[in-house]
C-alpha cells in the first residue's frame, strides 16, 4: 500500500464512520498520512483523530478507536495502534509495502500525484527574482495537493523571468538551473548565496548530488539492460540494505504536501537532497560483480533505483529544474 492508497483507506474510514452515524462530522477533503518521527511505531502515522474531535464533541482516543476498528480491517494493513493522546500508528503488511510504493512510482512515473480537490488560491508577490521562482515553483506544487493558484503581482507591469544570475567574484553567470536552485534551496527567512559554488560538479554542492544521483539512476537502468536484466519490485527483506532510501521515498508525498501548506519550495528541495543521498550510497548494490548472476535481489535494487531516479527528476521538475539524463 503506498501513502496515497493509505491515505484514501484513513478517508475511507471517516467517511464510513460518518454514514454509520459513529462521528458527526464534516468529511474532510484529504488525509495526511507520513512516516512517523523518530522513535514513533508503525510504518505511518496520522493526527486525523485530534483534528476530527472538537467537530465530533468526542475525545480524540474515542474518535481513534472509532477509525482504528475500520482502518485494521482494510486490505494491506497488518495493525493499527492507538499512542499519545490520539496519534493512530498504522503498520502494513510487509510483503506489500516496499513493492507497492515501487510499482506506484513507476507506474506513474510522476510521484506528484494530484489530489482531486479544487481549491484555488492566489500568490500575491513582489516583483523580483527570487518571489518569481518561488511563485513559479509553488504553482506547479499546488498542483500536485490539487489546488490551483494565481500568481498576481505587487506592482503593475509584465511578470519577469529568473534569469542566470552572475556568480558573486565570477564574471561567468549562474545557467537558469543554477540560479532557480540558489534561489530557492534557501529558506524563506534565509539570504540565497549567489556564488560559483552553485557550479561545483563536487558533493560539496547539493544540486549537482541531486542531478547526479538522478543520471546514475539512469546509468544503472541502461547497464542492467545491457546485461540482459530488467527492474522488479521486491521487499525490503529481500534488499534489507535499502531501508534509507525506502523511507526517503515514502516521505516524498508528505514532502510535497509541507512545501504547500508551508509556501516553501525549499522543503522540497531540501528533501530531493535527502533522496539523492540515500541514492548514492545504495548504488553500489544495484548491478551484479564480477560473474555474479542477476538475481531477483539485483531486480528490486534496481526498481528502487528507477523509483529514486523518477522522484528526483519530477522533483526537479516541480522546481523548475532540469535532470539530465547524462552528467
Amino acid at each position: 500500500m503506498t501513502p496515497v492508497e493509505l491515505s484514501r483507506t484513513v478517508l475511507c474510514a471517516v467517511r464510513c464512520a460518518v454514514d454509520a452515524g459513529e462521528l458527526r462530522v464534516a468529511v474532510p477533503p484529504r488525509v495526511v498520512v507520513a512516516p512517523p518521527r523518530p522513535g514513533g511505531r508503525g510504518d505511518y502515522a496520522t493526527n486525523i483523530a485530534l483534528q476530527l474531535a472538537r467537530p465530533a464533541g468526542q475525545p480524540p482516543l474515542r474518535v481513534a478507536e472509532i477509525l482504528r476498528s475500520r482502518i485494521s480491517s482494510a486490505p494491506g494493513i497488518a495493525d493499527v495502534e492507538i499512542t499519545g493522546p490520539g496519534f493512530l500508528n498504522i503498520h502494513l503488511e510487509p510483503a506489500t509495502a516496499t513493492a507497492a510504493l515501487v510499482r506506484e512510482i513507476l507506474h506513474r512515473r510522476s510521484p506528484a500525484t494530484p489530489t482531486s480537490g479544487d481549491d484555488s488560491l492566489t500568490l500575491r508577490i513582489p516583483h523580483d527574482p527570487r518571489a518569481l521562482a518561488v511563485a513559479d515553483a509553488l504553482v506547479r506544487i499546488l498542483a500536485t495537493q490539487g489546488s490551483r493558484a494565481d500568481v498576481r503581482y505587487a506592482r503593475p507591469g509584465e511578470p519577469c523571468e529568473v534569469r542566470p544570475v552572475p556568480a558573486a567574484g565570477d564574471p561567468t553567470p549562474l545557467g537558469p538551473d543554477a540560479a532557480r536552485w540558489a534561489l530557492l534551496y534557501p529558506a524563506a527567512h534565509d539570504r540565497p548565496r549567489i556564488g560559483g559554488e552553485h557550479l561545483v560538479q563536487r558533493e560539496s554542492n547539493p544540486l549537482f548530488r541531486v542531478r547526479y544521483a538522478h543520471s546514475r539512476a539512469r546509468a544503472l537502468v541502461r547497464n542492467a539492460e545491457r546485461l540482459g536484466f530488467d527492474s522488479v519490485p521486491g521487499e525490503v527483506g529481500d534488499v534489507p540494505e535499502a531501508g534509507p532510501l525506502v523511507r526517503t521515498l515514502a516521505e516524498y508525498p508528505n514532502a510535497l504536501t509541507q512545501a504547500a501548506a508551508h509556501r516553501a519550495p525549499d522543503r522540497l528541495a531540501r528533501h530531493l537532497v535527502a533522496v539523492a543521498d540515500a541514492l548514492l550510497a545504495f548504488q553500489h548494490t544495484v548491478l551484479p560483480l564480477g560473474d555474479e548472476k542477476p538475481s531477483a535481489a539485483h531486480r528490486a535494487r534496481l526498481a528502487l533505483a528507477e523509483a529514486a531516479g523518477t522522484v528526483l527528476a519530477g522533483g526537479l521538475s516541480l522546481l523548475g529544474i532540469s535532470a539530465p539524463d547524462y552528467l
